[in-house]
């Protein structure tokens, strides 16, 4: 089944977060559950303990529409870009990435009134992206050349075009550029070192899968001239 093989060759984290959002948003659309037990709200979660809202917060973009299908579109393509290449392999860095910048949104939301933070992420996806593919060029709809780490200024005026909210393209852009710079940048300066480290835990449960992944998707696919996974996604 050509859908089933194009499925399970998207790399586990891109796969597993896109299908949530998507059946997220199907659940809501079908009334199974409502936007009202899926927000972040400090108070239902640290009061009441309803902490899934920590999760679901991350899930869900809104109603099916353009703002919904525009999210999930960049998250797919700027995680699986990031999930294919800088962390290749190194599947449980990048789990620990998704952490990171989750509890450092989680922390800013407690002081702004910012109550799904999934576009917030996306963005953050997209910065990092950019950051460690500064020759990339980019094309905008057809409208606008530009180099890749100005893309999430792009996409934030983009939004303040649409006249949404800009706080949550400012959030994932300054989570974003701390983590860049905590990962990228500080570790190689003089007197540098690593601040961020990912946890044993996270390598024991998903490096040594990541390692079986790669070996597998690196034998000869006898009797198909076409690779395992084989694709991308240029914006030329």
């Amino acid at each position: 089944m050509a859908f089933q093989q194009e499925y399970f060759s998207i790399p586990p984290i891109t796969r597993a977060y896109t299908t949530t959002c998507l059946l997220t948003t199907i659940a809501v659309q079908l009334n199974f559950v409502t936007a009202y037990q899926l927000y972040f709200n400090p108070e239902l979660i640290f009061k009441k303990f309803q902490l899934w809202r920590l999760f679901t917060c991350f899930c869900f973009y809104g109603g099916m529409g353009f703002n919904f299908f525009f999210n999930l579109l960049f998250t797919y393509r700027y995680c699986r870009h990031l999930e294919e290449g800088s962390f290749r392999g190194r599947a449980a860095d990048f789990l620990f990435m998704f952490l990171f910048g989750g509890i450092l949104m989680i922390i800013m939301a407690l002081f702004v009134n910012i109550v799904f933070l999934g576009s917030a992420l996306t963005i953050m996806l997209v910065y990092v992206w950019s950051r460690r593919n500064p020759y990339v060029r980019m094309n905008f709809f057809g409208l606008l050349n530009f180099q890749a780490p100005y893309l999430p200024w792009v996409l934030f005026a983009f939004s303040l075009l649409l006249g949404n909210s800009v706080i949550v393209d400012l959030m994932g852009i300054i989570v974003g550029h701390v983590y860049y710079f905590l990962e990228d940048v500080f570790p190689h300066q003089q007197g540098g070192f690593r601040i961020l480290k990912t946890p044993r835990f996270l390598h024991w449960l998903f490096d040594e899968t990541s390692r079986r992944t790669d070996e597998n998707e690196a034998r000869p696919n006898v009797g198909n001239n076409v690779p395992f996974g084989a694709g991308g996604f240029q914006w030329q």
